[in-house]
């Protein structure tokens, strides 16, 4: 239970401590995780002072233990070595600090570590950190390439030496960093962050020579994983040498097997780019002069044709073919005409053989009463009546003086206009 104090009754410091000391004292023994920063071993005293650093966050932790279980340790307890330690955490009253009393520690294997490794790089692939579709493309031709890597390191040189080689122009700017111990994690993390914000690194490219699993542990750390999944620009991973893969080489947008593979990745070779463009201007050359030739040779064929050799030829047939065309249509428009013509004159005669003024023509006279009504019977009229006849070329103005009858029976083959015939 919290002790009941208050700015009136306040609880002695003794008292705080001793309670710490009680609760502390209340977690028992415990197995502990971590990573040996250093080791002080007093020739006076009996006990080895060791400093223990969690492997992902920035915690450490005093580890006190008698001489006898770091002497037994197989293999023997070095600084940078992971280990597990059993022990109680203690609490000093008096100093106020905290230590965890260990009385074994064991030393964590290289299969341990693989396995861990393992483990760890299923619960990122997991997470989708390794995903081919999240690496980016390195540019062409980067104005300036970002180096982490140790001051002075052989793959510091490596990677310089050959990008010059390669490309003279080439700019780098170093963030250097340890590439081992402790304190690797945490440099490389500033320098990979420190190089992303500047916005003329077109590339980084994070080095280191081989070594053992122990030494490229931190390129396997969770916090570099994330640190290089969430940066922008391009990674490229030369760590160790062909056979070491530690996870960097997972989640880089590029991994190289060693530093000077890594400058052939980033930067082209300028002689083979010359080579290159060499061979496409040439290619260049001969497509344009083949195209050239080949359209030179359609127009030379196009031009042997007869219909281009003598442009005039097609004209002057068919203008003999229109000259036939159209003396066929004056001859046919002519018949055509005659025929209509013929054929009016005789519609022509028919409709005059039609007419009554035809009949009149012939000597006949067509009679009109008084009221114009054509007269066809005698009876139709009294003696001393006014009539009119009709002529071909006039009128005339009559009187009935008698009317007769005609002949009952009438020769039909008499000849109404002949003399003498009937009237």
């Amino acid at each position: 239970m919290g002790l009941e104090t208050s700015a009136e009754r306040p609880a002695p410091l003794r008292q705080i401590a001793q309670a710490v000391a009680g609760w502390v004292d209340r977690l028992g023994a415990v197995w502990v995780e971590g990573q040996i920063t250093q080791v002080n071993r007093p020739s006076a005293i009996n006990t080895v002072f060791i400093t223990l650093r969690d492997s992902l966050a920035d915690v450490t932790m005093t580890v006190t233990c008698p001489r006898a279980v770091v002497d037994s340790a197989d293999p023997p307890v070095v600084e940078g070595a992971s280990v597990v330690v059993h022990g109680r955490p203690r609490y000093f009253a008096q100093r106020g600090s905290f230590s965890l009393a260990a009385d074994e520690i064991r030393m964590v294997g290289l299969g341990e570590l693989l396995a861990r490794l393992e483990r760890r790089r299923q619960l990122l692939a997991a997470e989708g950190l390794f995903a081919a579709e999240l690496k980016r493309r390195l540019p062409f031709l980067p104005r300036r390439i970002g180096l982490v890597t140790a001051e002075g390191s052989a793959a510091e040189r490596d990677v310089k030496d050959n990008a010059r080689r390669r490309w003279p122009a080439v700019e780098i700017t170093c963030a250097y960093a340890s590439m081992q111990g402790t304190s690797c994690v945490r440099e490389v993390v500033d320098a990979l962050q420190r190089l992303d914000r500047d916005p003329d690194v077109d590339v980084i490219v994070v080095a280191r020579g081989g070594g053992s699993v122990e030494d490229l542990l931190p390129f396997s750390d969770e916090t570099m994983i994330r640190t290089v999944a969430a940066v922008r620009t391009p990674v490229v991973s030369a760590i160790g040498h062909e056979p070491d893969t530690p996870l960097l080489d997972l989640v880089a947008d590029v991994r190289a097997s060693t530093p000077t593979d890594a400058a052939k990745h980033v930067v082209p070779e300028v002689s083979e780019e010359q080579r290159r463009i060499a061979e496409l201007r040439d290619r260049g050359r001969r497509f344009l002069w083949n195209h050239v030739a080949s359209e030179h040779n359609a127009l030379q064929r196009l031009r042997d044709r007869p219909c281009l050799a003598a442009p005039t030829s097609l004209l002057e047939e068919r203008g003999d073919e229109v000259d036939q065309l159209l003396e066929r249509s004056r001859r046919c428009l002519g018949r055509l005409l005659d025929r209509a013509a013929d054929d009016v004159d005789h519609t022509r005669a028919r409709v005059r053989a039609l007419s009554p003024l035809e009949t009149l023509r012939r000597g006949y006279a067509v009679l009109q009463d008084a009221d114009g009504h054509v007269l066809t019977d005698p009876a139709e009229v009294a003696p001393g009546a006014a009539v009119s006849a009709r002529l071909h070329a006039g009128r005339l103005a009559l009187t009935v003086a008698d009317r007769q009858h005609p002949d009952p029976d009438p020769d039909p083959s008499a000849d109404p206009g002949a003399p003498g015939g009937p009237s």
